[in-house]
């Protein structure tokens, strides 16, 4: 058994039992979570919930092919960038070159060697770690990885979108310190997908922009309603952020020195949008505090 601490998870789609249950057991002896599928419709919707760390995937399966479920996750904004790899025993250039431009990661052919197949998972793994954008305070994506989600979202016929921002972290990091600052992030964080578990739906995407805002990806009829359920859970719980002998006095405070919560909501109902500046110069305009 590897001796190195894995905090992964592997998702096989395999209808060979035999071929299954060993990938199983071999993966699970080396560290990581496996979790399996026979079918293709199945292991969509699986994968969508399980939000594996890769995927193994064999072209030929009993419903849908390899290819299709492939495809089917490349338009799941929570699994656009999942890592997969195709394991088949087709040979032919063009299925190949059909799975890479769905956005494969590698292609192994069947019989494969195991310790071969180990190994390619742990460079794509590593690969998705250093491509992937993430916010280290919150755990957020961010950066390249939120662009390429709102650039994909505007071109949809249909789609929402919720900015929330929370004003004066600055000054409160100055007079409170950095660690403090962070348990905020961390906390409106939590209170934001929590927001989106209650009104939003399985594949809502949660990040933040290069201006720290917060941003969820949706559809057009569960925008406004996230919106109205962050700003519930953000309005009340501001005070709480504070130290308990700076919470008395926060009547004192001028506004602009205090925390404050901002949301706006937008959808394609209120128009398409060709580029990303004007869509967030609406979205300035309609912030509610």
């Amino acid at each position: 058994m590897s001796d190195e601490k894995i905090n992964e998870k592997v998702f096989v789609v395999e209808d060979d039992t035999d071929l299954s249950d060993m990938l199983r057991a071999y993966f699970q002896v080396q560290g990581y979570d496996v979790a399996h599928a026979t079918h293709g419709i199945e292991a969509v919707d699986a994968i969508r919930k399980a939000s594996p760390s890769i995927v193994l995937l064999d072209i030929r399966l009993p419903d849908i092919d390899g290819f299709e479920v492939c495809r089917r996750l490349r338009q799941i904004r929570r699994t656009r960038h999942l890592p997969v790899i195709f394991l088949t025993e087709k040979r032919e250039r063009e299925d190949k070159l059909a799975g890479l431009e769905l956005g494969a990661v590698d292609y192994i052919t069947k019989p494969f060697d195991i310790q071969e197949l180990r190994l390619r998972v742990r460079n794509a793994l590593r690969r998705a770690k250093l491509s992937s954008l993430t916010n280290p305070v919150t755990g957020l994506s961010e950066g390249a990885v939120v662009q390429d989600n709102l650039e994909y979202m505007i071109k949809e016929n249909e789609w929402g979108v919720v900015l929330a921002g929370i004003g004066g972290l600055n000054k409160f990091r100055d007079k409170f310190g950095f660690v403090a600052a962070d348990d905020v992030s961390r906390a409106v964080t939590l209170m934001i997908n929590n927001a989106v578990k209650e009104s939003g739906g399985e594949d809502d995407f949660v990040g933040q922009t290069d201006t720290g805002d917060f941003v969820v990806l949706t559809t057009a009829d569960r925008a406004e309603k996230i919106a109205t359920r962050c700003l519930m859970r953000l309005r009340p719980a501001v005070q709480y952020f504070y130290p308990a002998m700076e919470r008395m006095r926060l009547d004192e405070v001028p506004a602009s020195e205090k925390l404050n919560v901002r949301v706006a909501s937008l959808s394609s109902n209120d128009g398409q949008f060709s580029t990303l500046p004007p869509l967030f110069t609406e979205l300035d305009k309609r912030r509610r505090s």
